[in-house]
């Protein structure tokens, strides 16, 4: 055990599997086998390249580098999760924003792993997470005013997935995923009652336009294509036409048929969004998307335009129509319950 002194900076170091600390001055301790812990003292807080964080760091490391792990309650990681999650909401919105701090904790509570050294990451792969550095008086309060909250169906925990924006109307989980359906998951109207308008139609994505020339077209369906599709010695060539062979219940694609001159390759649900992306390789905004073409002389694609809505896989809360819903003058149970249908905010079991 070694003690630093507040504000001292030390440095991590490791060798395979071993982890060991170096004092400001050099000096650095033993050699740990597999992980090396850091504790705060009291209320204390623990600094990781000039960010804090609540609860303890450990250091563990393999042949393949060095990982940090921060532990610390589940409310103290909601606090660094839902102002990223949601954005710094004014305070007219909160309750969509205690609406996320339940879904998030209930997110958090179906991904505890007792069999590995950490439950979820802090990046798009689970929640985002910050650590101080993200909390905000909006974000901290909508936690503690849930505190312990968490969505429940038939007595258990629930996963709640939610997302940006939906353009219009959530979807099932089977319409995106490779999944059975769940009673709570299932496609959702966001439309304002006896209005034209829907709840969240003031999100910057609620509509939107990608176009590939041909170029760009063919580079990301020659990148990601065959991830995704059989396609023979992963080549699938150059791309004639994508068209829609099918609609889901909620209106977006189901599957999308890409013809190259090697072949037909058929797409399905949110695998359309990894295949079809950016030249820098940020994923299509949706699945909710019409197609128009433009074909060159030669019979291939000169140009695919998507005119789409919404952003985010569909399925569960529309952080937008629940920011439209606070505003509208709904409470984060109200919300909740609209987009999960069936459910109990209650504390876990």
């Amino acid at each position: 055990m070694a003690r630093a002194a507040p504000g001292a900076a030390w440095r991590i170091e490791h060798d395979g599997s071993r982890v060991r600390a170096v004092r400001p001055d050099g000096v650095p301790t033993v050699w740990a086998d597999r992980s090396l812990r850091a504790q705060a003292e009291g209320s204390g807080l623990l600094s990781l390249g000039g960010s804090p964080y609540r609860g303890d760091l450990t250091f563990a490391g393999s042949d393949s580098g060095l990982a940090a792990i921060n532990t610390l309650s589940v409310e103290d990681y909601l606090l660094g999760v839902v102002p990223l999650e949601m954005g710094d909401r004014p305070p007219a919105d909160s309750a969509a924003v205690q609406a996320q701090a339940v879904t998030a904790r209930s997110y958090a509570y179906i991904h505890l792993t007792p069999s590995r050294q950490f439950d979820v990451t802090s990046s798009v792969l689970d929640q985002l997470y910050g650590g101080v550095a993200a909390e905000t008086a909006v974000g901290s309060q909508a936690v503690e005013s849930t505190r312990w909250l968490v969505l429940t169906y038939g007595g258990r925990v629930v996963n709640a997935p939610y997302h940006s924006a939906c353009g219009g109307s959530t979807a099932a989980g089977s319409e995106i995923w490779r999944t059975n359906d769940e009673p709570h998951l299932r496609a959702v109207s966001d439309r304002v009652p006896g209005t034209d308008r829907f709840y969240c139609d003031g999100a910057p994505r609620f509509t939107w336009t990608r176009t590939f020339d041909a170029a760009t077209l063919n580079a990301a369906i020659g990148a990601y294509l065959a991830s995704y599709a059989s396609v023979p010695n992963k080549r699938p060539g150059l791309v004639r036409d994508v068209t829609i062979a099918s609609h889901t219940p909620s209106g977006r694609v189901g599957t999308l048929t890409v013809t190259t001159d090697r072949g037909n390759f058929v797409l399905r649900g949110n695998d359309i969004r990894f295949v079809l992306r950016k030249p820098g390789g940020e994923i299509l905004e949706s699945t909710y998307f019409s197609v128009a073409t433009a074909p060159a002389p030669d019979g291939s694609l000169a140009r695919l335009t998507l005119h789409g809505m919404g952003y985010g896989h569909g399925v569960g809360m529309c952080q937008w129509g629940a920011i439209g819903r606070a505003r509208a003058g709904q409470d984060f149970r109200t919300i909740l319950q609209a987009y999960y249908p069936g459910t109990t905010v209650a504390p876990p079991l």
